[in-house]
């Protein structure tokens, strides 16, 4: 498990809502945007949910693109050890300064997610159920000053800015 210290997890939350998100599907790239719908992609590839992972940037520290590729080779073994369906995905902020590579999961349960997640750093996922809209997990408990925003959910616990446990 990672412990995340993030400076401002509501300025976080925001900047990952307003990321574009997209993923490659029989060659093309179908994009993904928080609070939105994605029949597109559930034309493409049926299942009963959908979420969003990348192994880059753990607890949103930058790292070069080597480490960033080393970990997104561990997060793709992680997921073929669990037998998982997934594609190649990415996010990026509006003028593509930023990107990161990333997956989209096929039917992972939440428990499950939230637990790579941890076991990768990640402050933040995408996850959503067929047919409904796409939502942004923050992986850290909403901040009392932070206000309610479609679409985002927020970890509770009393385990403050831990992420998930690992999975075994």
């Amino acid at each position: 498990m990672r412990e995340l210290h993030v400076v401002d997890a509501c300025e976080l939350a925001a900047a990952y809502a307003a990321a574009h998100y997209a993923v490659v599907l029989d060659g093309d790239a179908i994009p993904l945007r928080v609070g939105e719908s994605a029949g597109d992609v559930e034309a493409y590839w049926a299942a009963r949910r959908y979420a969003f992972i990348t192994a880059w940037n753990p607890a949103s520290r930058p790292l070069s693109e080597e480490a960033n590729n080393l970990a997104d080779a561990r997060l793709v073994a992680r997921m073929q050890v669990l037998d998982l369906s997934f594609h190649p995905a990415w996010a990026s902020d509006h003028d593509r300064q930023w990107r990161e590579s990333g997956w989209l999961i096929a039917d992972v349960d939440p428990s499950t997610l939230d637990a790579l997640a941890g076991e990768f750093g990640q402050a933040g996922v995408l996850h959503w159920e067929h047919g409904e809209p796409v939502r942004l997990r923050m992986m850290l408990q909403r901040p009392g000053d932070c206000a309610d925003r479609p679409c985002v959910d927020w970890r509770s616990g009393a385990d403050g800015d831990r992420t998930a446990d690992a999975i075994p």
